[in-house]
């Protein structure tokens, strides 16, 4: 009977060694592979932390200690083993001996202090600016960012507090909040034309970069990178440059009216189309041209000058096998009067098939004035 109660009683012991064992917990690590989780709690569940345990911090992560409340000692990347010459903080938190071995309760959280890439960031609505060409203008802008937790206590302290498991949405917002607030006042007094922002989208991205730090070092954050992807106005402002434009490239306004008019009537299903149509077009451009007004764009061009009168024609003439000239028609008039040249004479012009006789020609007027040659004698 005695064999068996000891036997009893070591089962006994072994078991209630085993059960304090489960109490603590001597390895603490945080293995992630969410890609969004910026801060998690271990999970303690109860459980006292066994004086000595081992704390592993990897590459890209540091782990908080909170103990009842209080933010204590922080830790990067390594291997630890949890005793009073490492916890400087709790130890004096709690004024803890040197001799002291006893098992802890403390809440540990560890911060991802990688960088969260490819966040968006966009404005909800317009900003107003006021532009030196086009007075007070709306716009729009949107682009992305990375963020790395900078401070891990600050970040914990400020931005989580107690969440089990933080992720980067849960931020996100706020950031975008200061982005756009800082955007609009970056915009405000740069004093860029709306036309040249997109020239210098980096330039401007490096001036709200900067406006933002010192709001985000505030929650224990930095912003490593910041883009502006584009710089918009609305889609009827746009509408309008594109007029404008195109007037540019179009060049005299009258003719740029009297093109679209006379195309509009000549179109197929028009009511006025084929030739008719495009006279018709062509004649309400004119009128629409003379009475535009100056409008936004300045007023319109004066109509183009007439066009220079043809070249006079210059004559040739046939005598004896050998040609004259050229001479103008105020010379073949003199030469008409003097006899010089008769309706007989051979001539040639620019434009003729050959030579013909002056009176098959144009020159015939020439000889209108003058009398016939004398009769014959009897």
């Amino acid at each position: 009977m005695l064999g068996r109660n000891a036997v009893s009683e070591a089962k006994g012991t072994v078991m209630v060694f085993d059960f304090l064992k489960g109490e603590f917990i001597d390895v603490i690590s945080w293995l992630d592979d969410s890609r969004d989780t910026m801060v998690w709690r271990f999970e303690r569940r109860g459980q006292a932390i066994k004086y000595g345990a081992k704390l592993t911090v990897r590459e890209g992560q540091a782990a908080v200690f909170v103990h009842e409340g209080q933010l204590a000692d922080v830790f990067g990347p390594g291997l630890y083993m949890l005793e009073t010459n490492n916890m400087p903080v709790l130890t004096t938190l709690q004024h803890w001996d040197h001799g002291f071995n006893s098992p802890f309760k403390s809440e540990v959280y560890f911060v991802s202090t990688t960088r969260f890439n490819d966040l968006k960031w966009g404005t909800k609505n317009p900003i107003m600016c006021r532009d030196p060409e086009f007075g007070p203008v709306r716009l729009r802008a949107f682009g992305t960012y990375s963020m790395r937790v900078s401070d891990p206590a600050l970040f914990l302290k400020e931005i989580v507090g107690t969440d089990g498991e933080f992720t980067a949405d849960e931020i996100s917002n706020q950031i975008r909040n200061v982005i756009v607030q800082e955007m609009s006042r970056v915009l405000a007094g740069s004093g860029i034309p709306v036309l040249d922002m997109a020239a210098n989208t980096g330039d401007l991205a490096k001036l709200i970069a900067g406006a933002i730090a010192p709001k985000v070092a505030e929650y224990g954050l930095v912003l490593p990178e910041f883009y502006i992807e584009n710089v918009s106005l609305p889609e009827e402002v746009e509408k309008a440059l594109d007029k404008r434009s195109s007037i540019g490239i179009v060049g005299d306004l009258n003719r740029y009216m009297q093109f679209n008019a006379a195309e509009g009537m000549a179109a197929p299903g028009s009511a006025m189309g084929g030739a008719v149509g495009a006279g018709l077009g062509a004649g309400l451009g004119m009128g629409m041209a003379q009475q535009m007004q100056p409008g936004p764009w300045g007023a319109a061009p004066a109509a183009p000058p007439p066009p220079p009168p043809p070249a006079a024609k210059e004559w040739h003439l046939a005598e004896n096998g050998a040609t004259k000239g050229p001479f103008s028609e105020a010379d073949l008039v003199a030469m008409v009067q003097a006899g010089g040249l008769t309706r007989t004479s051979m001539v040639w012009t620019a434009g003729m098939e050959g030579w013909k006789p002056a009176a098959e020609t144009g020159l015939s007027r020439l000889f209108a004035l003058m009398p016939p040659p004398p009769p014959p004698e009897n």
